[in-house]
């Protein structure tokens, strides 16, 4: 991955880029940017962009981030700073929850719209408060498969471990109360335009799965694809399986 920062309104943020074609906007999950392999799957057709979002990673929270709606003008205008033109979105998780929040804001910008297990509809509670347990428990959460959250949790560096306890922090300053979730969301879904795909995991237990319905119900002409044996981790845990889904939507889009 290539590696580059910039400067945008006044927070000086990291961003990953991999891959070449068509500019694809990538908003990280909760533990922020990495290599994972959805990524490394989309990257063979687009040319992918994954900024680090402000209070995540080594990005300090910055005083002005008091909501999703802030971090999503904040991406929007990162999309002008890059000269992205009219870029296809995705994002995990609340990177998934900005996104949706950024196509509400701006229905003429992005022709497609991935939503991986997004934040900020659910329809019930989570199955596992990840803000109760430890940093290493809840990223077991996120995972159907423990056998490969072990691997995860095992491989971290001494300063990935850093970096999750920011990643919490700023997960934590967009989605504490409620849970995940802005009750008036589902009310301004109908504003995006974009063709959006929705991607979920059947076993997910940090937003439960019966959340895709709001999306699909509210976004016109919505699409979604359920993935069973699939956890909350889906860029990890079915990665290259929700690459290729998401690439051959995104390619009908563009055509």
């Amino acid at each position: 991955m290539r590696q580059s920062e910039i400067d945008v309104l006044g927070a000086r943020v990291r961003v990953l880029e991999v891959g070449e074609g068509a500019p694809l906007l990538w908003l990280h999950g909760p533990e922020g940017p990495r290599a994972e392999p959805l990524l490394t799957e989309l990257a063979k057709g687009y040319r992918v962009i994954a900024p680090e979002l402000p209070g995540f990673g080594r990005c300090p929270t910055p005083s002005w981030m008091m909501s999703v709606a802030d971090v999503a003008y904040f991406c929007l205008d990162l999309v002008d700073a890059l000269k992205l033109g009219r870029p296809f979105l995705a994002g995990h998780s609340i990177g998934g929850w900005v996104a949706a929040d950024m196509a509400i804001k701006r229905p003429d910008l992005f022709p497609a719209l991935a939503l991986v297990a997004p934040m900020g509809a659910q329809a019930s509670a989570p199955g596992v408060d990840i803000f109760a347990i430890s940093p290493d428990e809840a990223i077991g959460a996120q995972f159907h498969d423990p056998a490969l959250a072990r691997d995860v949790i095992a491989a971290r560096a001494d300063e990935e471990i850093d970096i999750g306890l920011q990643n919490r922090t700023g997960l934590a300053r967009l989605g504490w109360t409620p849970r995940f979730a802005d009750l008036q969301l589902p009310r301004w879904l109908h504003r995006v335009r974009a063709r959006t795909l929705v991607v979920w995991g059947e076993e997910d237990r940090i937003v439960p799965v019966d959340a895709h319905a709001v999306f699909a119900r509210e976004i016109p002409g919505a699409k979604v694809a359920l993935l069973p044996d699939c956890g909350h981790a889906v860029p990890v845990e079915r990665g290259v399986e929700a690459a290729a889904i998401i690439s051959s939507f995104l390619a009908g889009a563009r055509a």
